[in-house]
């Protein structure tokens, strides 16, 4: 592993769970090992490079991107590519499916054609599902999380280039 990580989250309700998950020491990473010690929200390469890795390191960078779409380009400059291993972390179709997998209604929301934060606002009534607090709140026992990954990575369609938050876990 990297002496270095770096953890990028497009959304508050990703970065809650990533804040969880480390808080309960529960990732192949500590937050001690990330750079500025914190969760990034950056979705660029260009943005990334230039915030975070002027600095000079030494030694290898993991990147995790965790992102529910798989057509989000980072194309990092080729003078940082032999520098920086990137691991996208897909939560395909959004974070929230989560919530669902967690409430027993995966049957339920198939058939409804909704998005899964359409459907948690709708059906499950959790109208601030996307806020950091939410999340922080709905998953605080930690064992309703690891339950809600577990169900995601055994029933989503993982590709062969990406990772599941579930495969992130000690």
């Amino acid at each position: 592993m990297a002496k270095y990580v770096a953890c990028i989250c497009e959304g508050g309700a990703e970065r809650a769970i990533i804040d969880l998950l480390l808080d309960n020491h529960m990732l192949v990473f500590d937050r001690e090992q990330l750079l500025e010690e914190e969760v990034l929200r950056c979705r660029s390469a260009k943005e990334f490079e230039d915030k975070y890795l002027r600095k000079g390191f030494r030694e290898k960078i993991t990147v995790y991107r965790i992102l529910d779409s798989r057509r989000e380009n980072f194309k990092l400059s080729t003078i940082y590519q032999s520098k920086i291993d990137v691991i996208n972390v897909v939560t395909a179709p959004e974070i929230e499916i989560l919530i669902i997998y967690n409430e027993g209604k995966y049957k339920e929301f198939k058939n409804s054609g909704e998005k899964p934060s359409v459907y948690c606002k709708s059906t499950l009534r959790y109208k601030d599902v996307k806020s950091y607090d939410f999340i922080q709140k709905y998953f605080a026992d930690i064992n309703v999380l690891k339950r809600a990954l577990h169900e995601y990575r055994r029933v989503s369609k993982v590709q062969k280039d990406e990772i599941a938050l579930y495969d992130l876990l000690k």
